[in-house]
Formats: structure tokens, C-alpha cells, sequence
């Protein structure tokens, strides 16, 4: 399942990515309402979370427009305004639920998939990728090639999980760097490399066809053997 979360809330808005991505699901994050606004017009999303209290665009206004342009994505508010009035307003600004600040995590993920089932996306939930012979299962955490183990370290998985979803594709520094450190600005380091190198030799080693590919002057990409 695909998410955008809209919340300014630097704490929050990562707590959220964390949880929801290591529970299986693709995580998109703006950090106002305009930016917020634009990405769920732009792309297509199976849930939106949506911060109330949000700068540049109030969340109800940006609930509000996107039903004023016949965008009907299921939206789970999230507000620390929890009266009643409150959770009224926010349901007939074309809310689908609403959830009140502080809340638990367990409860957010299973209301987001309440409202999957009403719109019939929870089948997008994908908890096991693959490329070729090349597999990997998120809950269990296991890696393996042509039936072989592969053992990984904690971000070399991340690092891969991001290059599976995006298998096919350049996927660019500034990229990686925002998807798997979650930096907003390039360190000049070379840990990407370094990450990648590793990646590639518990990869290829041993068989022979590679899947992970450098794109010279754009990126890395992860591809099946043609």
C-alpha cells in the first residue's frame, strides 16, 4: 500500500515513515499543506494521513480540495483537537476518520487498513519482492538468490528493499540518500558506494548474470538479466 503522509512535524512525520515502511508499505512524506496538496495530485496514493494544523495550507482546506477535484482517496486525520465539533468538522471536510494526538501506532496502521478495505487497495500490500531469481521477504527479513541465503546488514536490506521497489529504474544519489539515510542534503561522503560495493559482491558473487548495475553520470539500477 502506497501512503502519503502530510505532516509537519518533523518527529512525527518520521515516526510514521519508520513504522508504516517496516510493516510493508511504500512512504511518501511532505512537510506542508501546499507540498502536501501537490503530491497527492500529482500521484496516486491507496491512504493519505493528514496533520490538521499544517503550514502554508490548513488540512482541512487541503481535504477540501482535493474532493473539490474529484481525488476521492481515503484520509485518516490526525489532529490534537479532539472534541467533538472538532472531529465533525474535520469528517465533513471530507475526512473518512479521524484520530486524536497522542496516538498509539497500532491503532493508526489498523485504521489505514479499515480504510483499504472500504476502498478495496489493501491488496497493494506487498510483504515479499523479487527480481529474477532474487528474493526478499520483509517480514521475515530474508534475502535470497537462486534459493541461497544471502545474509544482510540492516541498512544494506534497507538499501535494497528501496533498489527492488524501484527495480527497472535509474535510481539516483539523491535518492538513496533521501529514501534509505533519509538525508535531505548530500553529506559529500562516500557511504553510498561503500554500501553498494558490499551489496553488489553478497549479490553477484558466484553467479553469472548481475542484477545490480551502475549507470554512469546517474545512478545504480537494479535490473533482471536480459
Amino acid at each position: 500500500m502506497r501512503v502519503l503522509v502530510i505532516e509537519d512535524d518533523r518527529q512525527t512525520a518520521d515516526y510514521l515513515r519508520k513504522g508504516l515502511t517496516e510493516t510493508g508499505h511504500i512512504v511518501d512524506l511532505a512537510l506542508d499543506g501546499r507540498e502536501g496538496l501537490d503530491m497527492a495530485l500529482a500521484s496516486e496514493h491507496d491512504v493519505l494521513i493528514v496533520d490538521r494544523m499544517l503550514p502554508s495550507l490548513d488540512g482541512l482546506a487541503l481535504i477540501q480540495s482535493l474532493r473539490g477535484c474529484h481525488v476521492g482517496t481515503p484520509v485518516l486525520i490526525l489532529s490534537a483537537l479532539g472534541k467533538v465539533d472538532d472531529r465533525v468538522r474535520g469528517l465533513k471536510a471530507g475526512g473518512d476518520d479521524y484520530l486524536v494526538k497522542p496516538f498509539a501506532f497500532s491503532e493508526l496502521l489498523a485504521r489505514i487498513e479499515a480504510l483499504a478495505r472500504r476502498s478495496g487497495t489493501e491488496e497493494k500490500v506487498s510483504t515479499q519482492l523479487s527480481v529474477a531469481d532474487l528474493e526478499m521477504d520483509l517480514l521475515a527479513r530474508t534475502v535470497t538468490r537462486g534459493g541461497k541465503p544471502i545474509d544482510l546488514q540492516p541498512r544494506e536490506f534497507k538499501l535494497l528493499e528501496y533498489l527492488m521497489r524501484h527495480a527497472g529504474q535509474v535510481v539516483t544519489r539523491t535518492m538513496l540518500l533521501e529514501g534509505v539515510w533519509d538525508y535531505h542534503f548530500d553529506p559529500q561522503t562516500n557511504v553510498i558506494d561503500v554500501h553498494i560495493s558490499r551489496l553488489r559482491a553478497k549479490l553477484d558473487k558466484g553467479f553469472d548474470a548481475p542484477l545490480l548495475h551502475t549507470v554512469r553520470g546517474a545512478g545504480y539500477a537494479l535490473r533482471a538479466p536480459r
